[in-house]
């Protein structure tokens, strides 16, 4: 039996709590899209699986089919598709990643959370 592209997201998406396809991995990230996401679940100490989209391109476009979202990074919770670099920024800054973080049940630091909205503020 073979596997489609979208069932293997559909698998990554509803297997993991926390998904963010990206360019790069986390620890290399290769966009600074990419970088800015990873870097604000990194710090805020989230458990996530990064997809890295540059080691396949049927994953690379399938993922902009599979979310009806045009670009990369994209990040899921607990299967749901939240956004992009420009809305998970400001979700960050907003509270509203924490908020949903909380409601999911996904752990993180809520002082690093914190420092991240006093350094921008």
């Amino acid at each position: 039996m073979t596997s489609t592209v979208e069932d293997q997201i559909k698998d990554t998406v509803t297997g993991n709590d926390v998904v963010l396809f990206m360019k790069g991995t986390k620890m290399m990230p290769q966009c600074g899209f990419s970088s800015r996401v990873a870097g604000v679940l990194n710090y805020m100490g989230v458990e996530f699986q990064d997809v890295n989209v540059l080691e396949d391109e049927g994953i690379r476009q399938g993922i902009k089919e599979y979310s009806d979202w045009p670009t990369i990074p994209q990040l899921y919770v607990k299967g749901e598709f939240v956004g992009g670099c420009d809305i998970i920024t400001e979700m960050t800054l907003s509270g509203e990643l924490d908020t949903l973080f909380e409601q999911s049940g996904v752990a993180f630091d809520k002082d690093a959370a914190n420092k991240i909205r006093e350094h921008n503020a």
